[in-house]
């Protein structure tokens, strides 16, 4: 086939679900107007959305596995699409969030299949710059997202969002089925394992929400939950023959998953950076959300330049050492912005930035090629599904970490002038959590530079 073609395809779908996400938070305060939505109401829009994105990567990656990851990739592709497409004519808020669900198991279906198709399709040493251009690919969605939202949402309404993407999804999907010319279909008459599903989603679940929900009491309960749910499926997918998901494969590969613990690791160190620098410049330095905007801005772009020759890089130079080194770089931002004051200059805050996004695109395209790289062909599924799962458990818990540390300095108060040092007491706190994390990541994934980590073999 046309790897080039392919590529395209590929990346245009990696582009629908980050822009997505990004975009719709500057229609949310448009969407409560028009349905008389409360706050709690409007959050799980995004909540619902993120939850089924999470919980079924893993299993419709199985799922692929017998029937085929293309037909999994085409009819994810058209899930997401009419679904996207229909939230423009909901009639209610509840029916809103329904169909956010429903384009969230479309979702689903992309991630699981999406990096594996691409891995089967790039040879070894055209990988890492596949993977990288799909990696900027995604941040240049989420730096795009906001403005080109706002713009749709002011000019158009917010309907007009979900209309664009929705349409962009169907051509997408027509691309698809022209330029997609292979089928992969790995573990072809093997049976679906139900019961791990169920136990898995039942987990994730309980992980994810209770990440959300962060300091209160419920969200101790469901991480305990969901920690001894994981346990549980663990002991029975060992004892299965045809599990969901090979267990065996972080337990037989320690490139595997050492890189799996990296990813994590950098999610949950980096995700909610944003959220709590643009706290900072609008409440503590008083730039409005434009400004503020253009300097956040940066962050993804770095991100996006980096990881597209990162990518490259990590053909000819060990990725294990490029993801390292970005962890580390990583580490020296969020090190930087634990000592942030109220008067610094801005240079010093765009450094920080720039330095998190230079790390971070340092980081993410080696680090996936590493995760492809070290499984058989056969789990190239599940290993794209735990790429998308530990980048959304991640976010999860880099938020819940943010409004942890906000609710015991600030509480559920407006941020006024007089909570300003408290705010930055949460910000602090939240960063030095940060910075922490981050370091023990650096020092995980420095492992990883003693094995041979592109050809490693599982069971």
């Amino acid at each position: 086939m046309n790897k080039n073609a392919a590529l395209l395809v590929l990346c245009s779908a990696a582009f629908l679900v980050p822009f997505m996400g990004s975009s719709i938070n500057l229609s949310l305060p448009k969407i409560s107007e028009t349905f008389s939505m409360k706050a709690v109401s409007l959050g799980w829009i995004v909540t619902t959305y993120l939850i089924t994105t999470a919980v079924f990567q893993v299993p419709f990656a199985r799922l692929a596995d017998l029937v085929g990851r293309k037909k999994i990739f085409i009819a994810g592709i058209l899930l997401f699409g009419s679904a996207t497409l229909l939230c423009g004519f909901a009639p209610s808020g509840t029916i809103l969030i329904v169909l956010r669900a429903v384009s969230g198991l479309g979702c689903a279906m992309m991630f699981g299949t999406n990096m594996a198709i691409l891995t089967a399709i790039f040879p070894a040493g055209e990988r890492g710059k596949a993977i990288g251009i799909n990696t900027s690919v995604v941040y240049a969605a989420l730096a795009s997202g906001p403005f080109l939202g706002g713009l749709l949402t002011y000019y158009w309404g917010w309907q007009s969002l979900f209309f664009s993407i929705g349409i962009f999804g169907f051509v997408v999907a027509i691309g698809a089925f022209l330029f997609l010319k292979s089928e992969w279909v790995e573990s072809k008459g093997e049976r679906f394992d139900y019961t791990g599903s169920g136990i898995y989603a039942f987990g994730l679940c309980g992980l994810i929400f209770g990440f959300s929900k962060l300091p209160d009491i419920q969200a101790f309960v469901a991480i305990a939950v969901g920690i001894v749910s994981f346990v549980f499926f663990v002991l029975y997918e060992l004892k299965d023959k045809q599990p969901v998901f090979n267990v065996r494969i972080f337990s037989g590969n320690k490139v595997f998953s050492l890189s799996c613990i990296s990813a994590l690791i950098s999610y949950a160190c980096i995700a909610a950076t944003t959220f709590m620098i643009s706290l900072y410049l609008q409440y503590i330095r008083g730039f409005n959300a434009l400004y503020a905007g253009r300097i956040l801005i940066i962050q993804a772009c770095v991100q996006c330049l980096v990881s597209i020759y990162a990518g490259r890089l990590s053909d000819k130079i060990n990725p294990s050492f490029l993801a390292t080194s970005g962890m580390t770089i990583t580490a020296i931002g969020l090190i930087g912005l634990i000592f942030l004051t109220p008067d610094v200059s801005i240079v010093y805050v765009i450094v920080l930035i720039a330095l998190l996004g230079f790390g971070f695109g340092l980081f993410s395209s080696p680090n996936s090629t590493m995760i492809m790289s070290s499984v058989h062909k056969k789990y190239y599924g599940q290993a794209s599904a735990t790429i998308g799962t530990m980048r959304l458990t991640g976010q999860s818990l880099s938020m819940g970490i943010a409004m942890m540390a906000i609710s015991l300095h600030v509480g559920n108060r407006v941020i006024t002038s007089e909570l300003h040092p408290q705010f930055m007491q949460s910000f602090h706190i939240s960063f030095e959590i940060y910075a922490v994390l981050c370091l023990f990541g650096a020092y995980a994934s420095s492992f990883r530079m003693k094995k041979n980590n592109q050809t490693n073999s599982i069971i």
